[in-house]
């Protein structure tokens, strides 16, 4: 019976994760729950040592949960070995035959299957054409490029056709303009096979560029799921607005609120409106993040909710990045995109006002 669409193709329930014992022992996973589902590209975003290379070596089955439960469309996998889950991997190092040609090391794993040699035939072709490695089919894997690489271990772990995809950091390896290539790569290669990706990275540009939904964890916690725009816009704690993007963090104090959104006081006096986070009910002193694009120089200082000196300027090409002190003492950015014709010269030394536009401060929960 065919997957329906709508579907979770994992939840993962309550699972924590324990290593070592006594005064050695170690949480990597905290009472983890999270629902991925059916053709979604989820990425598990956080630091080295938050527990997403371990909540991904337990859904593929290398390691067994300490509690809790692991669903692949409502079967529960906790208990199964890693070959008899419907569920392949690709790792950082990408682990192919260097003795092998392209075709042999997509074709292995099928013929590991006992596969019949006219359907690994036709589902080797089909591999090679969707990760457009046609005219390479023939070649050693030693012999092309890391991306060809990359290629290669993606269409073998896509060849018996899993119904989730793990990927562990596989483009880390990638100098910089290839691993953008690859980003928009993966992506199309999930769309078009229309099977659930799950990937597992520290960068936060792979993670907006690539995924419908991310998880930002730390500490063996998911701290927030959402969107990339949610997550990037709509951080609900300064750790995920902290590790995602640059962030200007500003002390207030709750003035009112109804229903998700507030009216705070700065600490130059100002009021202004923000959002709050889901289920959140903050009161008295909070921290409010702004994003530096989201904030907007203002005709002259006086008056200004916000004003400051500008203390340094960094020009980055597409856009320039103001920073300045405040008069209340906080360090604060303003980014300004460099459009023909409208760049801004303004330079250190100046004072200025800022402007915080409705909608665009966030109360964090912490």
């Amino acid at each position: 019976m065919p997957d329906q669409p709508g579907r979770n193709a994992i939840e993962v329930r309550d699972v924590s994760k324990i290593f070592g014992s006594g005064d050695a022992r170690f949480a990597a996973l905290d009472r983890v729950s999270v629902a991925i589902r059916e053709n979604e590209f989820f990425t598990l975003l956080g630091p080295s040592g938050c527990g997403k290379t371990t909540l991904l070596r337990l859904i593929a089955g290398f390691d067994f949960p300490s509690e809790g439960e692991i669903f692949l469309y409502g079967e529960d996998i906790a208990p199964l070995p890693p070959y008899r889950r419907p569920v392949n991997t690709v790792f950082q190092s990408y682990a192919l035959f260097p003795h092998m040609t392209v075709a042999q090391n997509i074709g292995f794993g099928l013929e590991m299957l006992g596969k019949p040699k006219n359907e690994i035939k036709a589902r080797v072709e089909l591999m090679l054409k969707l990760v457009r490695m046609e005219a390479l089919a023939n070649r050693r894997t030693s012999q092309i490029s890391g991306g060809q690489q990359q290629r290669v271990a993606l269409a073998r772990a896509l060849a018996p056709q899993p119904k989730v995809l793990l990927l562990d950091e596989p483009l880390s390896a990638l100098d910089y303009k290839l691993r953008k290539e690859m980003q928009i790569e993966l992506k199309r290669l999930q769309n078009e096979t229309g099977i659930t990706f799950i990937f597992v990275t520290h960068d936060q540009e792979e993670a907006l560029t690539m995924s419908d939904r991310i998880a930002v964890m730390s500490a063996g916690k998911i701290l927030q799921i959402g969107s990339p725009r949610d997550i990037y816009d709509r951080p609900a704690e300064r750790f995920v607005a902290d590790f995602i993007g640059e962030s200007n963090f500003l002390p207030a104090t709750m003035v009112s609120k109804q229903d998700d959104h507030a009216t705070v006081r700065l600490t130059s006096g100002a009021e202004i409106s923000a959002s709050l986070p889901q289920n959140a009910s903050p009161a008295g002193d909070v921290t409010v993040v702004v994003r530096p694009e989201h904030a907007q120089f203002a005709a002259a200082a006086n008056g200004a909710p916000l004003a400051g000196t500008i203390e340094n300027v960094v020009y980055l090409g597409t856009d320039t990045h103001f920073h300045l002190k405040l008069d209340t003492g906080e360090p604060f950015i303003v980014r300004r995109q460099n459009a023909r014709g409208h760049a801004d010269h303004r330079e250190a030394g100046s004072r200025v006002g800022i402007l915080i536009p409705a909608d665009a401060a966030q109360v964090l929960r912490d």
